[in-house]
């Protein structure tokens, strides 16, 4: 008997935003609650689509249908849908590196224009994360792992208020400091060694940076997530959002 992942509850918050509900023009789905599950799977097991099993349905039927719903931004909007209301007390900002499994190179227009470059552990990914006070994943941006970490927080924290940002020193910049001091944000960034002027920084609250942590490292409990299989980013992505939603402390009826 395989082990299902959604209950009723989080179930009855993510059925709305599916695709294929009764109420939705042309074609009903055929039961979205286990199309789910078997992309949970997936991303738990990290095992290849053609591994998926009969329980499930055919395998090729549930990849194209992944791939329906991700370019409708189907998973973005459940991810959105079970995401409570974040504390933005404070907001941290981290980046971790996922290595690039072999079946996940070879796309169209090289390994850069899939957020895939070469660093000291190889072809990697890295997952820029934007998080609440309670380590809550609100969003996040891929980058290539051979890319400076601060090159994409801008793009991250637009358009996002918060009461001040939590961040180690890789994100210690003066264009960022500038930034967050316009925006009357509190700093709580630790000072990189380079820095003339040090900052004043609340180190107590400093130590709340764990819980970033502390989601990456259950994120990284999704085997699709810490070795990437997927060859391209908007593929990848979905699959984040997926397990993000199950990360305990944060996503469908855990906040």
């Amino acid at each position: 008997m395989e082990r299902f992942v959604l209950t009723d509850a989080q179930w009855a918050r993510i059925e709305p935003h599916c695709l294929g509900k009764a109420s939705d023009p042309g074609r009903s789905g055929r039961d979205n609650r286990l199309f789910l599950e078997a992309v949970l799977w997936i991303v738990r097991t990290g095992s290849p689509w053609r591994d998926l099993p009969s329980m499930f349905g055919n395998w090729s039927t549930a990849y194209r249908r992944f791939n329906d719903w991700r370019r409708a931004d189907v998973f973005k909007r459940i991810f959105d849908a079970v995401s409570d209301e974040p504390d933005m007390e404070y907001a941290m900002v981290d980046a971790t590196i996922v290595k690039v499994h072999r079946h996940g190179q070879g796309a169209k227009g090289g390994p850069q224009s899939q957020a895939i470059g070469r660093s000291k552990g190889g072809m990697t990914t890295k997952i820029l994360a934007l998080t609440d006070a309670l380590g809550n994943l609100v969003r996040f941006r891929l980058m290539p792992g051979n890319r400076y970490d601060s090159i994409e927080v801008p793009p991250l924290i637009d358009n996002v208020e918060f009461g001040g940002l939590i961040a180690d020193k890789a994100f210690d910049s003066n264009a960022l400091v500038a930034e967050l001091n316009e925006r009357g944000a509190r700093i709580v960034i630790s000072q990189h060694p380079a820095r003339a002027l040090k900052l004043k920084i609340d180190h107590e609250t400093y130590k709340w940076r764990h819980l970033i942590e502390n989601f990456f490292c259950k994120l990284k409990e999704f085997k699709r997530i810490a070795l990437r299989a997927c060859k391209t980013d908007q593929s990848f992505q979905p699959m984040i959002h997926l397990a993000a939603d199950r990360v305990p402390g944060g996503g469908v009826g855990d906040r």
